[in-house]
């Protein structure tokens, strides 16, 4: 009988121990790890970021979703290194917000899922001739494009006196390019003088905008990040000669502009986390998703810099938040 309560003892014991041990496994993993790389701080892209992380606690909940956010601070190097840091911790999908990081990250893993948002052209950024919409790899993502010709008659029509468009942006961004290229085309067509004024970076900012406050009648400025983060500089640079700045996105026309044809970031954000949660949920396959685009785009103005310049707001625009 002894021998008999031993044996059952030690399997009661036994039976604990497996207990004990299949709890700690089940809890050792508390959800889903999701590497989060912006490129820089400004407030689009903080926006998409928002967004992003909200629609994955809407979907998944709270408590099942661990986000490791990371900001190279606009550097193209620790970009690098922040994607291969993720690549090495094998985490479950990486959000890359704005071309560099997706660059970065594509660079990094083939195998964890990407997700880019707040970049304008996949084709342009990941060299794809004659892109389609569908990367085809890990790689998918929401653009942040917003129509670039509407962007272009918007300066014509407001500022039908202008004669010469001056077009500021940082000559290290692919899509700054791209989107400067589609609208010299467009204001060209159109018979306007068209000027390109490229900094390298941030360092250059303020004596090119300052010749370009010089020599041009108005500015366009793309969704360009680099600029966004620099829009105190460019606005001391053009508001105190009274030269306009037209922004194709909200941050950089609250910053320095005075209208916009713009996305809401927090909306392509969160589009982007819908895709995720797709993802991780075993709902979608990465390589076969589409690009998505960003809801209709909104005219708005910048209240401050309007009234300084003394420029009329047309119907149909809304004041900046």
């Amino acid at each position: 009988m002894k021998n008999v309560r031993k044996i059952l003892s030690l399997v009661l014991v036994i039976a604990i121990m497996a207990t004990t041990a299949l709890v700690t496994t089940s809890c050792s993993k508390q959800g889903y790890t999701i590497g989060i790389l912006q490129l820089v701080d400004h407030e689009a892209l903080d926006a998409a970021t928002e967004g992003f992380k909200q629609a994955l606690i809407d979907r998944l909940g709270e408590e099942n979703v661990n986000f490791d956010y990371q900001n190279a601070a606009n550097d193209t190097n620790t970009c690098s290194t922040i994607a291969n840091n993720f690549a090495s911790k094998n985490v479950d999908l990486i959000m890359a917000n704005a071309t560099p990081a997706l660059q970065a990250c594509v660079a990094a893993t083939t195998t964890i899922p990407i997700l880019g948002t707040s970049v304008t052209e996949y084709g342009v950024a990941l060299s794809i001739d004659n892109f389609t919409g569908v990367v085809g790899s890990n790689v998918s993502g929401t653009s942040d494009l917003a129509p670039l010709d509407e962007q272009a008659q918007m300066i014509i029509d407001l500022f039908p006196e202008a004669k010469t468009v001056g077009l500021l942006y940082c000559s290290a961004e692919p899509n700054s390019k791209y989107q400067v290229q589609v609208v010299r085309a467009y204001l060209e067509g159109k018979g306007l003088t068209v000027k390109d004024f490229a900094f390298t970076d941030s360092n250059d900012v303020a004596l090119v905008s300052e010749n370009a406050a010089s020599e041009s009648d108005v500015i366009y400025i793309p969704t360009d990040n680099t600029a966004a983060s620099c829009t105190e500089t460019i606005n001391n640079a053009c508001l105190p000669k009274r030269v306009p700045v037209v922004a194709g996105e909200a941050g950089t026309c609250k910053g320095c502009g005075v209208f916009t044809l713009s996305i809401s970031y927090y909306d392509l954000g969160y589009k982007t986390g819908e895709m995720a949660a797709d993802i991780l949920e075993g709902k979608a396959d990465i390589s076969t998703m589409a690009i998505q685009y960003a809801p209709t785009p909104s005219k708005m103005y910048n209240k401050e810099n309007c009234e300084a310049l003394g420029i009329t707001i047309p119907e149909g625009y809304t004041p900046l938040k």
